[in-house]
C-alpha cells in the first residue's frame, strides 16, 4: 500500500512556474507507476502526466506538452511536476495517484493523495 501526500500548489500570475511534489511512503514506492491529475470546479478529473515506475517513459496530456515535465526520485519517494507557462486554464487542485501499471485513466489508479490547489490568475 502507498500513502501519498501532494504539496508546492499555491496562487501564481499567468506565465509564471510551479514545482509540485508528491512524496510516498513504503517500501514499494518505486516499483509504482505515477500519474498527475488534476480537477477544476464543475469539471471531471483529468490526466496530466505519467511516469514509469524507472522513469524511463513519459506520457502528457496534449494541453500541457512543452510546459509541463514529470520526473521522479525514487531515493527520495517523490514525483515532481515542473510546471511553467503556466495559463489560467491551469487552475484546479492537482492530485498524483499510484499504479502497478503506467496508463492515463483515472479510474484505473488505485492510490490518490489529498490534492494541492493551483490557481493561476491572469
Amino acid at each position: 500500500q502507498v500513502q501519498l501526500v501532494e504539496s508546492g500548489g499555491r496562487l501564481v500570475q499567468a506565465g509564471g512556474s510551479l514545482r509540485l511534489s508528491c512524496a510516498g511512503s513504503g517500501r514499494t514506492f518505486s516499483s509504482y507507476a505515477m500519474g498527475w491529475f488534476r480537477q477544476a470546479p464543475g469539471k471531471e478529473r483529468e490526466f496530466v502526466a505519467a511516469i514509469s515506475w524507472s522513469g524511463g517513459n513519459t506520457y502528457y496530456t496534449d494541453s500541457v506538452k512543452g510546459r509541463f515535465t514529470i520526473s521522479r526520485d525514487n531515493a527520495k519517494n517523490t514525483v515532481y511536476l515542473q510546471m511553467n507557462s503556466l495559463k489560467p486554464e491551469d487552475t484546479a487542485v492537482y492530485y498524483c495517484a499510484a499504479h502497478t501499471s503506467l496508463v492515463t485513466t483515472p479510474g484505473a489508479y488505485n492510490y490518490w493523495g489529498q490534492g494541492t490547489q493551483v490557481t493561476v490568475s491572469s
